[in-house]
């Protein structure tokens, strides 16, 4: 079964979201695309589009989410206040790799104004073929960061100490 990718941007990634999810609907390793806005006459504030993508995720509907707006660090922190979602802006073949296999991340970002068109392509299609690695040490820093996820936001003192 191939990837269930969300989409989004904000007005200022527009253009870049539209050259991705071709891309992505063209590849053999995608089943499905979701696109959650924004449209090309809409002015939506990232907060939005980012929130959407990560709950899209969440709930099942999708495995991971590529998001752009001006420099990915908007959508990349609205998806990351979705429980349980992890998500990076990412601008090279490294810590796109990391995001994933290391971080198990489910959401790349991207900045349109921060990253050529080119290489923003290449590096969406590198990441589909990036899988977390279970056996490695980060998989233990994956598990504390959904720990602290878990608890309660009264509590002061860390998890696992």
């Amino acid at each position: 079964m191939g990837l269930r990718i969300v989409v989004g941007s904000d007005d200022a990634g527009f253009d870049y979201k539209e050259a991705l999810k071709r891309d992505l609907e063209a590849d053999e390793r995608v089943d499905e695309v979701i696109d959650v806005g924004v449209g090309a006459d809409e002015h939506t504030a990232y907060p939005h589009v980012g929130v959407a993508a990560g709950r899209t995720i969440a709930e099942g509907r999708a495995d991971r989410a590529l998001l752009v707006c001006g420099t990915g660090i908007g959508v990349a922190m609205a998806a990351s206040t979705v429980p349980g979602i992890r998500a990076s802006v990412a601008h090279d073949s490294f810590s796109v790799e990391r995001l994933v296999k290391s971080n198990n991340a489910q959401v790349l970002t991207f900045g349109q104004r921060v990253i050529g068109l080119e290489l923003a392509r290449k590096l969406a299609q590198e990441w589909l073929g990036h899988g977390f690695d279970e056996s490695s040490a980060s998989a233990q820093k994956v598990a504390l960061l959904s720990e602290y996820e878990a608890a309660p936001a009264t509590e002061s003192e860390p998890v696992g100490r």
